[in-house]
């Protein structure tokens, strides 16, 4: 088993390796458009609730739902993780709702995320 130190080295050399153009970097495609709306409504949330629940601008809701304003990439990204683990997101956020909500597995999300909102109002 590698140390600490051997895996820090280990990660420095892919590092060089990419800067120096020997290796390829992973190339992520983040989604053009997310339909925060039905993400949220699937949810049963308000979108008060729901910037509240991810810690998310009540404002840039609000405008990427009437389409005034697309969210930027790494908003993409994260409103792509909601819609397909929402209870993840809600877990890594409110950590007392994956204690209270017995968080175990990654299966029915939905049904998940919502017994965690749940426990996170009671808490």
């Amino acid at each position: 088993m590698a140390t600490a130190y051997e895996k820090l080295m280990n990660g420095l050399d892919e590092v060089e390796g990419y800067l120096s153009g020997k290796t390829k970097g992973h190339k992520i495609t983040v989604p053009g458009e997310v339909d925060i709306k039905a993400v949220r409504k699937r949810l049963g949330l308000t979108q008060i609730q729901f910037s509240e629940t991810f810690s998310l601008s009540l404002d840039n809701v609000k405008n990427w739902e009437s389409h005034r304003r697309q969210p930027e990439a790494p908003a993409r990204a994260f409103l792509t993780v909601i819609e397909h683990d929402p209870a993840a997101v809600i877990y890594a956020l409110h950590p007392e709702a994956a204690k209270a909500a017995n968080y175990k597995s990654r299966r029915d999300s939905y049904a998940r995320a919502k017994k965690a909102l749940a426990a996170t109002a009671g808490v």
